[in-house]
């Protein structure tokens, strides 16, 4: 069985090898251990997919779902986070498990034997039918509102009216609204992604989750990026990766999956 495993903390990785190669009843080879997005996309395109993938969700230069967004993946993926957070949009890929770190002999061993037993489920038309069952039960309803406070008063903010989040320089997160209102929140942006509807909002970069309804234009940019305009005023250029660009482009024209 080939195993990719993409994960960016070094000492991590290395356990999951270790235990994997330890497992002898199912004849693992380990094909690479990659620790970002733009190279796991890079491996992805200019090699055999392997049997099975082991993914981290939070990499070095962004979220593992871009890896799948942007490239055909058929191999079954087993995710292994410390956050719980992700199922929903797990289980949008070709996801076996959800393993929570630290990462053990027992849970490893418990998703791999999971794996030969779902072995046909990644026949094409039955994957989409069960994994379609799956998200049908993890199906959470995305938030209309968040609470933010207003000096002395906590006011409800509804979502649609929002232009964008901001993290800045200071880890703080920061709320723009269409009509140019600001407050703070106390979330965090990955807390918020999860919570949002990702027809609605596009995780942009570490720095900007936008509105679709706040995009005014996008241009090109240098090395295959993209530049979003919004139609408000932005404390920074929002820039897109060329890794993301044209995942982008498709979610805003309403491709979307």
């Amino acid at each position: 069985m080939k195993i990719l495993i993409i994960e960016d903390e070094i000492k991590t990785a290395k356990e999951l090898e270790r235990i994997l190669l330890s497992l002898d009843s199912f004849d693992i080879q380990i094909v690479g251990i990659i620790d970002s997005v733009e190279e796991s996309i890079l491996y992805l395109s200019e090699n055999p997919q392997p049997d099975l993938i082991f993914s981290d969700i939070q990499l070095a230069d962004g979220m593992c779902f871009e890896i799948f967004s942007n490239l055909t993946v058929k191999s079954p993926i087993i995710f292994c986070t410390a956050f719980d957070s992700y199922m929903m949009e797990a289980f949008d890929t070709n996801a076996v498990s959800y393993i929570l770190k630290p990462v053990s002999s027992q849970k490893i061993e418990a998703a791999l034997q999971k794996f030969s037993q779902m072995k046909e489920v990644f026949e094409p038309e039955k994957a989409a039918k069960d994994i379609s069952r799956l998200r049908m039960h993890l199906k959470f309803p995305y938030k209309t509102a968040l609470l933010v406070e207003q000096r002395e008063r906590i006011v409800p903010l509804k979502v649609r009216d929002i232009a964008f989040f901001y993290l800045d320089a200071k880890n703080i997160l920061k709320i723009t609204t269409l009509n140019n209102q600001r407050y703070f929140i106390t979330s965090s942006l990955d807390e918020l992604e999860s919570s949002l509807d990702p027809e609605q909002f596009y995780r942009a970069n570490r720095q900007f989750l936008i509105n679709r309804n706040s995009i005014e234009s996008v241009e090109r940019y240098f090395s295959r990026k993209l530049f979003a305009k919004l139609v408000v005023e932005v404390p920074e250029s929002i820039i897109i990766s060329k890794a993301k660009a044209s995942n982008f482009l498709r979610w805003l024209e309403g491709g979307f999956e």
